[in-house]
């Protein structure tokens, strides 16, 4: 399946106003498009001053995304993303494209952020990121990008978020899909919950699908067709008629998760506190490969 007919299914399902993904040609095509606000997003702004799309701006992760307490990836106040997506020039009908260089999981938080903003229908991530732009010989600039100050109104969705005590009470239900996002020792608890910082093992009934299952590796974030990510997601019980929390550790590399169950049209939420609080919680918990 071509990443056109990707497109076209993903417009259809989840009801985006721009595709929830571009080629680097696409991409190529639009960087002069007035509309069009390209951010890369990172931890490190030397990585953007050593070479970056030109028209980028920058946007540091840690500014969309809450250390909670040196662990956690929680969303912060709407006054500070109102003040950072302005700040990079997004306004309410700017067609926004993420990409990162080394950590895809930067680019899909924000894409989280700003579909929990009410920004998701206009906004896209970058296919495959830097790795592929670079790959294509794309040209690369080091000058930053001058930005005008956007005006961005946020239009938060509290239902797309879940708290624990939400998922502890949904526990028994058939309609409820848990997506674990984490590799196999932080899944099985071999781990020893985060060294014996928290419980081990995941929440009961949770199917793991570590995120970089979903992409050609995470040095090449290439996402997979899409008939291969639905056949993973439906391994784990995904399907219309149900509702998909996806959590990892920290609410990082679920937002992959969260990122393509949009992508294939599913009711997804997202578990923001994930392991680091559920399991330092007395909540019920499992170890082992099985899900309960």
């Amino acid at each position: 399946m071509t990443l056109n007919a990707l497109f076209l299914i993903a417009l259809t399902q989840s009801q985006q106003a721009v595709p929830p993904l571009v080629s680097a040609a696409w991409l190529a095509e639009h960087l002069n498009d007035p509309s069009v606000v390209v951010i890369h997003v990172d931890s490190r702004p030397e990585r953007y001053a050593e070479g970056h799309i030109p028209g980028a701006r920058f946007v540091r992760y840690d500014a969309i995304a809450n250390d909670g307490g040196g662990l956690g990836a929680e969303i912060p106040d709407l006054a500070a993303l109102e003040n950072v997506l302005e700040a990079a020039g997004v306004n309410d009908d700017s067609h926004v494209v993420i990409y990162s260089v080394t950590r895809v999981l930067q680019a899909t938080r924000l894409w989280f952020t700003l579909d929990y903003l009410g920004h998701g229908g206009r906004t896209s991530m970058l296919d495959g990121g830097m790795a592929q732009w670079r790959a294509e010989g794309r040209p690369v600039t080091n000058q930053a990008a001058v930005a005008r100050r956007g005006s961005f109104t946020p239009r938060p969705r509290p239902e797309v978020l879940v708290t624990a005590d939400w998922i502890h009470q949904r526990l028994e239900d058939p309609k409820l899909v848990l997506i674990d996002a984490r590799p196999d020792d932080e899944y099985t608890g071999a781990d020893g919950g985060m060294g014996g910082a928290v419980h081990p093992g995941h929440i009961p009934g949770a199917y793991q699908l570590y995120w970089e299952k979903l992409v050609e590796s995470a040095d090449r974030p290439t996402f997979l067709p899409l008939p291969e990510l639905r056949r993973q997601f439906e391994a784990g019980g995904a399907g219309e008629d149900k509702t998909v929390v996806t959590y990892c550790m920290i609410g990082m590399r679920a937002s992959l998760t969260y990122f393509v169950g949009r992508l294939l049209g599913y009711d997804m939420k997202f578990y923001d506190g994930s392991w680091h609080e559920w399991g330092a919680r007395d909540l019920p918990h499992v170890t082992g490969t099985a899900p309960r």
